[in-house]
């Protein structure tokens, strides 16, 4: 990936595994403990674009807050990315890790 505002290109690692039924703050705590972070939304639009098979047809938490109670999700059946509502809603999480290149 491109890096952003001067930050370094990095490459993007999905690693493996899966949570299912999470809230976003428990979301963001498996993927810390899987050594990785929660993918933000542009990360998540290029897991989708090349490696949706690798995701179920379904929506996943991303890394970014949408206000202080909500936080964004990447819809892997179409594509699209929403704000879905509230961070205690339960939902689905891939963590990825970045390599500075």
């Amino acid at each position: 990936m491109r890096g952003v505002d001067g930050a370094p290109d990095e490459h993007l690692v999905l690693l493996p595994g899966a949570a299912e039924d999470v809230t976003w703050e428990a979301a963001d705590e498996w993927a810390k403990a899987e050594g990785g972070e929660l993918p933000t939304r542009r990360e998540q639009r290029l897991l989708f674009i090349n490696l949706k098979d690798q995701f179920e047809e379904d929506w996943y938490w991303s890394s970014e807050q949408a206000g202080p109670s909500h936080a964004w999700g990447q819809n892997f059946f179409n594509g699209g990315q929403f704000n879905y509502g509230y961070r205690s809603y339960e939902g689905r999480a891939r963590a990825v890790r970045r390599l500075e290149i």
